[in-house]
């Protein structure tokens, strides 16, 4: 193969982790079978560009609003840059599992379009959870929280998919939904490359304040992951977003936790 085939390769793996995981217009890729399971190692990396999107704004904004205005600005921004992904995940897992009594009852909801109560309770708390979370981080580490919170919950995909196989036997077919096409296909490689560049981020941008976020992402991501593998057996795309949802959430907190 060519030096130039080695060169585009990666680089188109990132924009399609870009096209599937934000709304920023990015050159369109060929579809493949395989290319979101190839790009799941850019996750961390679209996180630090969304990230710093969020911490750019928030500067910006923060010398004219008060904190909570300049927090409700910042997550209007996540949602809008990410098309409310995450929060879709978040809100179908919370009916499926929250109303679903089987695997297969929980499976059915989760196919299901319309938010239910479960989800609608979940969206609400999400929302204001980080905008309270976001307005309570110290003011000089509000970025660096943006940045490490976005990178590390973007890496969450990466031991999900490596550990977890797809929870639906027909989860590779194109018509299933394209996040529960990554399990089981996250190669050792791509796992090891992308927790040692968002642990190394996450120390840098953090230094000693790293290690709880750090704990904490390890924690959420370990105890989804056996929820999912008990509930139904596996995981799908919206067990993804909720998952990163969480792991937002819980690294915002651990900012806010006033020692």
């Amino acid at each position: 193969m060519s030096a130039g085939f080695h060169l585009r390769r990666p680089v188109s793996e990132f924009l399609s982790a870009m096209q599937f995981l934000t709304r920023l217009r990015v050159p369109s890729q060929p579809y493949a079978v395989d290319s979101l399971a190839r790009s799941v190692k850019f996750f961390p990396v679209v996180g630090v560009i969304v990230g710093a999107g969020g911490a750019l704004l928030h500067h910006l904004v923060a010398l004219h609003l008060p904190r909570m205005a300049a927090a409700f600005v910042v997550v209007i921004y996540l949602v809008c840059v990410t098309g409310g992904l995450h929060e879709d995940g978040l809100a179908d897992v919370a009916d499926g599992f929250g109303g679903g009594t089987s695997r297969e009852k929980i499976l059915l909801i989760l196919r299901d379009s319309r938010i239910g109560s479960y989800g609608g309770i979940a969206l609400v708390l999400s929302l204001v959870g980080r905008l309270l979370l976001i307005a309570a981080l110290p003011l000089q580490h509000v970025s660096c929280y943006l940045i490490a919170a976005s990178v590390l919950c973007r890496w969450t995909p990466l031991p999900l998919s490596y550990f977890l196989p797809p929870a639906r036997i027909e989860a590779s077919t194109p018509g299933d939904g394209q996040g529960a096409r990554i399990a089981r296909l996250t190669s050792t490689g791509a796992l090891i490359a992308g927790t040692v560049f968002s642990t190394a981020l996450a120390a840098v941008l953090l230094n000693k304040q790293a290690v709880a976020p750090l704990m904490t992402t390890l924690a959420i991501s370990w105890l989804t992951a056996i929820y999912y593998k008990r509930r139904i057996g596996g995981i799908t795309g919206d067990c993804f977003g909720a998952t990163i949802q969480l792991t937002e959430i819980g690294v915002y907190l651990c900012g806010a936790w006033i020692l």
